[in-house]
């Protein structure tokens, strides 16, 4: 990773190379606001790229807050509320589509599981907080009957970030605060060939609710027929 130094100068020197390839007008059309078509909330890991893998170059076009395990909601007071990054876009700036993408191997998750199955929180409190907000999805999941608990941790591990990115977007399907037209997709980000062999791609497991994938086939092309994919019945 090298030294501190190194990695700042290594900024620098990423921010000189972003700043290069920007037409001069490249802000041109967002000066004065943003209006993005979809706000995308993913888990911080750094191996998801949240705007590169939707190929999307244009600024203001995807809101992207994430946190540990793509959460959607946040607890205040007691209460469990709409978390406010993926809110915001929503109330204040038009955005009628969201997307929970989750990825495969999802260390939040595993978290989540190890204390589910009688380990401790990983600590320290900052990171227990969201770790603690998943713990009941997990526990959910596995009570479900949905996950093969007898199968291989990796296994595991990957059919409950299926079954968080549904638990996630249901909740917001069913917030008060999100209006009942804006639409929430669910996906799984693989870099680890789980679902395929295409490294990167987004697969479409939830489809505004739906999770059936011969019915979540018939609402897209048949170009994308291929990213249509589930872990979990």
């Amino acid at each position: 990773m090298g030294t501190d130094q190194d990695v700042l100068e290594d900024l620098l020197a990423g921010n000189q190379r972003h700043v290069a390839g920007l037409a001069d007008d490249h802000f041109a059309d967002v000066q004065d606001g943003q209006q993005p078509a979809v706000v995308s909330i993913c888990c911080s890991d750094s191996r998801v790229p949240q705007v590169d893998m939707w190929d999307a170059d244009e600024p203001g076009t995807v809101f992207t807050p994430s946190n540990i395990g793509n959460q959607v909601w946040d607890e205040v007071d007691g209460d469990q509320i709409v978390n406010g990054g993926l809110l915001y876009p929503i109330a204040h700036a038009g955005t009628e589509v969201a997307a929970v993408v989750g990825h495969t191997g999802c260390g939040a998750v595993t978290a989540a599981y190890n204390v589910a199955t009688g380990g401790d929180m990983p600590g320290p409190q900052g990171v227990d907080k969201w770790v603690d907000l998943l713990v009941p999805v997990v526990e959910e999941a596995i009570e479900s009957g949905q996950v093969d608990t007898d199968a291989d941790d990796e296994t595991v591990i990957n059919q409950l970030v299926e079954y968080n990115v549904d638990t996630q977007v249901q909740f917001l399907r069913e917030a008060a605060d999100v209006p009942d037209d804006v639409a929430v997709y669910g996906f799984v980000y693989d870099f680890q060939g789980i679902y395929g062999d295409d490294g990167g791609r987004t697969y479409l497991v939830n489809y505004d609710g739906e999770t059936e994938t011969d019915v979540i086939a018939e609402q897209i092309p048949d170009e994308y027929a291929d990213a249509v994919r589930r872990l979990l019945a």
